[in-house]
């Protein structure tokens, strides 16, 4: 207990001159870091680096010119690349789909969406809406449609 109470009073005496060669080293004030505000150490450097001492205008500019020549040959390997990753992405997103075609005259359920919602419809709203006649087809998966009245949709 005797060397506990020791250190702390060692501890307080310290204190006052390590707080006042914090506030004259860094610039901050005493209030700051007594209030528990975050402070951020300044780290200045003085000296350039080594990477700085060993640049050389000449070499940097025959490294420039060297890359502006593989430019063409970098933007054809990222096109390349990208092709690819778009093939891929593809093949993942064919594999799993499921794929239904329509016929003139089958009748369909139309997914709701934020433009064909009613105004307010809440969270409980439906998913689906419908049903509709298939009009025409007019491409892979599109489709025009017509309401049960026989007036048709506007696309989307």
């Amino acid at each position: 207990m005797g060397k506990l109470l020791s250190l702390l009073c060692k501890w307080t005496k310290e204190l006052p001159r390590v707080l006042c060669a914090y506030r004259t080293t860094m610039g901050k004030f005493l209030s700051l870091l007594c209030n528990g505000a975050e402070t951020l150490i300044s780290v200045e450097v003085g000296e350039p680096t080594l990477r700085y001492f060993q640049e050389n205008e000449e070499a940097n500019n025959e490294t420039m010119l060297a890359n502006l020549e593989f430019l063409d040959e970098r933007r054809a390997l990222a096109h390349i690349r990208m092709a690819a990753e778009n093939h891929r992405t593809e093949r993942y997103y064919n594999r799993r789909a499921n794929l239904r075609y329509f016929k003139v005259g089958d009748l369909v359920l139309r997914k709701v969406t934020q433009n064909t919602q009613k105004l307010n419809a809440g969270k409980l709203r439906p998913i689906w809406e419908g049903f509709y006649r298939v009009e025409t087809v007019t491409g892979k998966g599109s489709y025009e449609l017509e309401n049960q009245d026989g007036e048709n949709l506007p696309s989307n």
